[in-house]
This record gives structure tokens, sequence and C-alpha cells, in this order.
């Protein structure tokens, strides 16, 4: 029996403490700082996710033997460095990339330089700090709109801008690299050709040596309907992906998903964990716009409700480093999930808001909690994006009615939703 720790209070963190609430292994599960959703699978603990010291105690007190950083923030900060040096901690199992490995999130240009390298499809790009920021500009002037302009730190998921035209471009980078819009993330700027398509996700776990292909999935990152206004941290997520059948994944491992882990040898880079492809399906071609080191969220929330293997055993072969001897068991109907938000996000929103709930009347429907907290008996928003109604279902139509009618079965003051999501899948 083994007691797991996970980093994290988001919809992610609810959903991993869920799935490994299955597993017969588990003896006991905490999650830090968790939120009211993942308090009725697992224990929260007050501890924050980069006081390593404090983790590395608390691990040590309470026997844990797995620890899984939900979020990409401890993962680049060097978590999986700090454990590895650390002889006391050493016995712990951490399901995260070394902070070198990482740097694949922590910098798009270094993610770009890694596709390059590695003949890996992607667009075109160059990068630009504030002393460049003129080159920038006439950069820009040999391409053509939109422009897609990414801070090169963590942003939250929110440091991608795409401009229509040349004017609000050159805006965007006086925002960016002279008044710091996304702080030290956009103090280095990576300008990339725009690529037109339908965007889509793979992931993978990785013990280091060999890897298992998880569920893909779609999600919307737009506040607004029909993908417009502000990029968000995901208004709702679909998987499988239609377009996406066993040809067009088989192109996506040989052209992708094989030289990226072929990349991590060639550079000995200590990369166990989830692998997050962001693509592109450009013309039935398949291009990376980002890696990230983590699951995605929305896309857990999709990915996993998928998933038929016990998550701890697959994280125990992942530690003895036998992954290539599990198999993917996913449940063949379609998931979704939409997320309900506080009015104002990505903006200024108000917390705070008491949310009701009433009752679900359907068994496959799961309520993920992210921005939420336990107050006086009471659960409250205490973030953004607030709580993920997934569905189960044999179509694409069935699983957004019933996740449409699972958000209807929650309220809270000035709450939001897309009312699209997987609207633009319906026509594959």
């Amino acid at each position: 029996m083994k007691n797991v720790l996970i980093l994290g209070s988001g919809g992610r963190e609810h959903v991993l403490a869920w799935k490994l609430n299955q597993s017969p292994s588990v003896n006991h599960i905490y999650v830090a700082p968790g939120n009211a959703g993942s308090a009725n699978v697992a224990s929260n603990i007050d501890l924050a996710i980069l006081d390593f010291e404090a983790i590395g105690a608390f691990c040590l007190e309470n026997n844990i033997s797995i620890l899984i950083p939900g979020s990409e923030d401890p993962l680049v900060e060097g978590i999986v460095d700090y454990f590895n040096e650390n002889d006391s901690l050493r016995h712990v199992f951490v399901f995260g990339p070394s902070k070198e490995a990482a740097e694949l999130e922590g910098s798009k240009e270094f993610a770009k330089k890694f596709l390059i390298e590695n003949d890996i499809p992607t667009a075109q790009y160059e990068s630009f700090t504030a002393k460049t920021i003129d080159a920038a500009k006439k950069y820009l002037r040999t391409k053509e709109a939109p422009y897609v302009l990414k801070a090169d730190g963590l942003a939250a998921g929110k440091g991608v801008v795409i401009c229509e035209t040349l004017e609000e471009a050159d805006l965007t980078l006086d925002e960016m690299l002279l008044n710091e819009k996304f702080g030290t993330a956009s103090s280095k700027v990576v300008i990339e050709d725009f690529l037109q398509g339908v965007e889509f996700s793979i992931f993978a776990m990785t013990d280091g040596e060999s890897y298992l292909v998880l569920p893909e999935a779609k999600d919307y990152k737009r506040i607004g309907e029909g993908d417009t206004g502000l990029n968000t941290g995901g208004m709702g997520a679909v998987s499988p992906v239609p377009f996406v059948d066993a040809e067009y994944l088989a192109k996506v491992e040989n052209e992708i998903i094989k030289p990226t882990f072929e990349g991590f040898k060639k550079r000995n880079m200590n990369y166990v964990g989830f692998v997050f492809f962001g693509l592109i399906n450009d013309n039935g071609n398949p291009k990376v716009i980002e890696y990230n080191v983590r699951m995605g969220d929305p896309e857990t929330e999709v990915v996993f409700p998928r998933i038929k293997n016990d998550f701890a055993e697959l994280l125990d072969l992942a530690k003895d480093k036998r992954l290539c001897d599990a198999k993917i068991n996913i449940d063949q109907r379609t998931c979704t999930t939409v997320f309900t938000v506080s009015g104002g996000y990505p903006e200024a929103y108000q917390k705070g808001k008491k949310i009701e709930f009433s009752k679900l009347l359907d068994t496959d429907t799961l309520v993920f909690q992210a921005g939420t907290k336990l107050s006086d008996g009471d659960i409250s928003t205490s973030g953004g994006r607030v709580i993920a109604v997934s569905a189960l279902a044999n179509t694409l139509t069935e699983a957004l009615t019933k996740s449409y009618d699972g958000v209807n079965t929650i309220s809270f003051e000035d709450m939001y939703f897309r009312k699209d999501i997987g609207q633009d899948l319906l026509n594959y």
C-alpha cells in the first residue's frame, strides 16, 4: 500500500486524486493545497507547491512513495532535481522531468530549438528581447498576418497573443518586451509563423526509457464563443478527436512522438513523467505548436475518465522502468467537459461566491472542481475557472448534452460558460 502526494489545486489535480482513489494499492492520497473537490477523495494539505523543503519534510513524515507535481511551476523550478540530489528523499518517486527537461515548457525558445534540432515539424520562428525590438518589428514586416507572439517563459497558459494587423503586433511587442505585459515571462518573445488548422493535443507517459501514448484531446482556449476573445486556461475539452484515426495517429507517432523521445536520449535528458504534445492539423500534416511537461487542464478531465487502467499500477511500472510492459485500455466512448468560470475571467473577477449544487441525474457525469474552497461548510469560488463537468457517452452529441445538463445543476453569482464546446467537431 502506497501514499501519494499530488501538488496543485486545479481540476487536473482533482482528477488525478479521483483516479488514484480507485486503485486498491493506494493507501492515502494527499493534495497540496487542493480544493473543495479534492477534499472528497483525498486529504488537502496546506503546503506551497514551490516550498520544496516543506514538501520534502512532509514526504518523510507521511511515508510518501510517489510525488506527482500537477502543474509546470515546481518542475521548471527543479523539484525533481531537489529530491534526486537529497539522500533522504531519493527513494520518493517524483513523476516528472528534471529542471533541464522542463525547459521544454519553461522556455518557448528552448522548445523551438529542440524541435528544429530533431527535425520535428513546427512553425518557423525567431526570438527577440527589449534590446532587439527594432529587429523584431523588421522581422514582423517580412511575415504575413496573422502574427503569433509568444512570451518565452511561463505565463499560466495566457502568454500567446495572435495579432490580426501589423499595428496590433507592434503594440503587443511593446507591451510584452517594454512594459512587461507577462512579467519576466515576456522578457524574451518568440515570433512564429501562423499555422492554419485545428489544434489538438496528444499525451504520453514515459519512464525515461519507453513511453505509453494516452488518449488525445482538443481543448478550447478562448473565453468567447466561436473561439473569440482572450486566451484562458481552457473553457472545455473533447476526447477523442474525430480526425485523429489510427492512420493519423501513426503519422503523429512517426513524425513527432518518436523523434521527441529520441531527442531526449540524444541530449541525455532525465525525462520521466507526462509529455503533452500541443499539435495542429495543418492540411493533414501534424505540427508541434508547443510542449508541456505535465497533463493539460481541462484535457485531464476528458483523458483520464477514458483510461480504464489502474493509474497506480502505471506509476509503479514507470518507477521500475517497465512502462513498456503496459497496455493502455481506453474507453471507446466520447468524453466532453465544460468549464464554468467566474464573471470577468480571464481578467479581473471576484472570489468568494457561494456555489449551489443540485443533484446530478446521470452516473456517467462527473464534476471536477478547480477554483473552489470550503468555508464554514459551504463551497465557494476561489479562482477564475471554477468547476468542470465531464460526461461519457456513445456519441459526441450525447456527451455534450450530458455535460451541459450537468452545468445546469451548478450555480453561483456571475457564472459563465461557453455554449459551443465541441460544436466544430460535429461535422467530422
